[in-house]
């Protein structure tokens, strides 16, 4: 009885208009709420609509019909037999009078704790802020009867003036169209003035939860806080007199060795066997067992060893400390369409924009972010095998995407010249380098040398386009890995990126298309799909497959998983042709080993719904750095008062850089006709770390050519232009 008064999930026919009739829903009843959903696969981001049982008159219609009456709206249901009726009614029942005694409870506690004044004061900003919305789109809804009204009575008037037969058809069907649409428009400010209902109703709650979520992550600061004191007090003084602790002994040199170093990227065969069926362009995995491996996470010990110590000890150093927060986001409203209604089918990097759609990062920082999961490749380049190097350097072009899944804002487009570095050679061996090389398309260079094995090295121009519902974000280019010891060459480009609902909905990215990883040097490829949200399909949301595949077309390994959570691996060791599959494609059943896990997301920061939905990494790249060029974006303007949560000011830097960029384009450009007049060659603009090369095959990229860091060393930034 309990779960059917806390959670219920089943299929029930909803009355939605005289068109459609009766259409088949997924409701879900849970703490007090009744949703209902298009599709079971629309629970994860798409709520059709609520209903608050506390405020709900519940009655029982004719034969397996339900009536749900809330603030003055009807909900006709009807269920598939009488027993699932009968269970419905006593459901909602249960959970009608649980959420009245919870309303009563909330409304008579209130000597539980005062609310701070300043949450109280956030919640009725919100309430207050709705209510606005609510009242623009009563407007918007008076108009739109207004103006339909008077289509009508023209379109009646036009039916009476035309006499053939033809065009009155025509004529009452677009009149009947302009009736729907009334009838669209009622509907829609319903739903919002329910919306508005259900958030007054809840707020109270909300402030108690707040509250009570605020006390207890303060007293888990209070405790860890301690735990660190009492952590520096032990270190100390094992630093001191590591001698008389029992048991712990200071390492010898040869001693201190990473247990991962000599560990196999597979197992044994084992008993438990996986069957995958394989069509082209899509895999089925049916598997037998589960026998996950852990991965191998970065190590999060504070102190490092000097390896390069040859004296009898080792000596220990403290690292860096990395910022784990940035100030929370500011609540700014803004009406997007106003700005890109008049954008469709242009370039958005030609198209002014205020701070409000960005992130406080720029995008030479978003390329710098593909990083995070650097240590698959110091994995991938301790590797034998050039086969399960390629599952995981599969792997890393996957991961780079995990970042995105919450991150709908746009970075800041870099300014010609702009540079980025980011040194992690004391944390994880890294050293990253990159560089705005043109400006109109924009295109950004990113250079990393790495002291564990593998060189990494892109070129990417980011073609962007507004399609009305959707922007599509194009990276074009390739990403070029090189592994010191053995010599791999690995190339590989990006998907495309989709962010839907701009004008209506909750905003959310979607990535899709096909990356071909090639080894040049042994001729291993892997094809990894990024299969497309759709609302009809079965697959898992975020759906990545792909298959390793020898020089000799062999399949070798089957890739799963998905762009945001994780990618596994299993190696094949028998296939068969199977039966036709749709279309005519045929399948291809492969048997496996158990999956290992390659790669798995690591958990945002706490609070990171506050701060863009930023990683760890993420919100350590604006962290200010000493010595760095004059070009960083660390230091641009616009950029550092948006994090800083002042918007207005960073506004008013953005269109002052902006401007000063287009003059000195304009600059450029009449230094070029000039020297054209004169019979001159034409030099355009020339990176200051990076040159243009061509490639084996014909295209020109940008190629690191050096000096940036030996510059840092002799902090001479002479060269380096004035751009902020």
């Amino acid at each position: 009885m309990n779960e059917l008064r806390d959670l219920q999930r089943l299929w029930l026919f909803k009355w939605t208009n005289y068109l459609k009739g009766y259409q088949r829903r997924w409701f879900v009843l849970s703490n007090g709420l009744l949703s209902y959903y298009r599709t079971q696969a629309e629970m994860a981001h798409t709520c059709r609509g609520t209903i608050p049982l506390a405020t709900t008159h519940i009655e029982v219609g004719d034969t397996c019909h339900l009536v749900l009456t809330s603030r003055g709206r009807s909900y006709h249901m009807k269920a598939t037999s009488e027993g699932e009726c009968q269970r419905w009614v006593t459901a909602l029942q249960q959970a009608k009078a649980s959420s009245s005694l919870l309303m009563h409870h909330s409304d008579d506690s209130g000597d539980e704790g005062p609310v701070p004044q300043e949450y109280r004061a956030l919640t009725q900003g919100v309430l207050k802020t709705l209510a606005s919305k609510l009242d623009d789109l009563s407007t918007c809804n008076e108009l739109i009867g207004k103006h339909g009204a008077a289509l009508q009575r023209s379109l009646s008037e036009l039916e009476e003036l035309r006499g053939s037969s033809e065009s009155s058809d025509k004529v009452k069907a677009v009149n009947e169209r302009a009736t729907l649409f009334r009838i669209t428009s009622n509907a829609m400010i319903n739903a919002c003035r329910d919306f508005l209902d259900v958030a007054e109703s809840q707020s109270r709650r909300w402030q108690k939860t707040l509250q009570y979520e605020r006390e207890q992550r303060h007293h888990l600061e209070e405790t860890i806080e301690q735990l660190a004191k009492q952590h520096n007090s032990l270190e100390r003084a094992w630093k001191e007199n590591p001698t008389s602790y029992t048991g712990v002994e200071r390492p010898q040199e040869g001693d201190a060795s990473d247990e991962n170093d000599d560990a196999e990227f597979f197992d044994a065969m084992e008993d438990s066997r996986a069957f995958i069926t394989v069509t082209t362009g899509s895999i089925q995995h049916k598997r037998s067992g589960s026998n996950q491996s852990m991965m191998s996470g970065r190590m999060s010990n504070d102190w490092t060893h000097n390896e390069n110590d040859t004296s009898g000890t080792n000596h220990i150093q403290l690292r860096r400390t990395r910022r784990s927060r940035i100030p929370d986001k500011p609540n700014y409203s803004l009406n997007l369409w106003s700005i890109m209604k008049n954008c469709i089918g242009k370039d958005l990097s030609k198209i002014p924009m205020p701070v409000n759609f960005n992130e406080p990062l720029s995008m030479l920082q978003r390329l710098t972010e593909d990083l995070e999961y650097s240590e698959l490749l110091d994995r991938a380049a301790r590797c034998d095998s050039s086969l399960e190097q390629m599952c995981l350097v599969a792997a890393f072009s996957v991961s780079s995407y995990s970042t995105t899944v919450h991150r709908t804002a746009k970075p800041f487009n870099p300014l010609l010249g702009e540079t980025y570095e980011l040194d992690r050679l004391e944390e994880y061996g890294y050293r990253s380098i990159s560089e705005q090389v043109s400006h109109h398309p924009p295109a950004a260079a990113h250079h990393v040398t790495s002291q564990r094995g593998w060189t990494l090295w892109q070129h990417i121009t980011i073609d962007s386009k507004f399609r009305g519902k959707y922007i599509s974000v194009m990276p074009l280019g390739n990403i070029h890995l090189h592994f010191h010891s053995s010599g791999n060459h690995y190339v590989w480009s990006k998907v495309t990126s989709t962010v839907h609902n701009i004008i209506v909905g909750k905003l959310w990215i979607d990535q899709s298309g096909d990356i071909d990883v090639v080894n040049n040097t042994t001729k291993d490829t892997c094809r990894l799909k990024f299969s497309p949200y759709s609302y009809f399909s079965r697959d898992v949301p975020r759906k990545v497959t792909g298959v390793v595949e020898d020089r000799e077309g062999t399949a070798n390994y089957i890739l799963s998983g998905t762009w945001d959570d994780k990618m596994e691996s299993a190696k094949i060791v028998d296939s068969s042709q199977g039966c036709g599959g749709s279309e005519g494609k045929q399948k291809t059943v492969y048997q496996t080993l158990q999956p290992k896990l390659l790669w798995k997301k690591y958990p945002l920061p706490d609070n990171a719904e506050n701060m863009h939905y930023f990683s760890s990494l993420a919100l350590t790249l604006n962290e200010q750095e000493d010595g760095i060029a004059p070009t960083d974006s660390r230091l641009r303007p616009d950029q550092r008062l948006m994090e800083a949560g002042v918007w207005d000011e960073a506004n008013i830097h953005k269109q002052r850089l902006e401007e000063c960029q287009r003059l000195e384009r304009k600059k450029r450009e009449a230094q070029a006709n000039q020297a054209l007049e004169e019979g001159q060659d034409i030099e355009g603009y020339q990176p200051l770390w990076f040159e243009k090369r061509a490639e084996h095959s014909g295209e020109s990229t940008y190629i690191y050519r050096g000096g940036y860091w030996e510059a840092k060393d002799r902090q001479d930034w002479s060269i380096c232009p004035d751009i902020f």
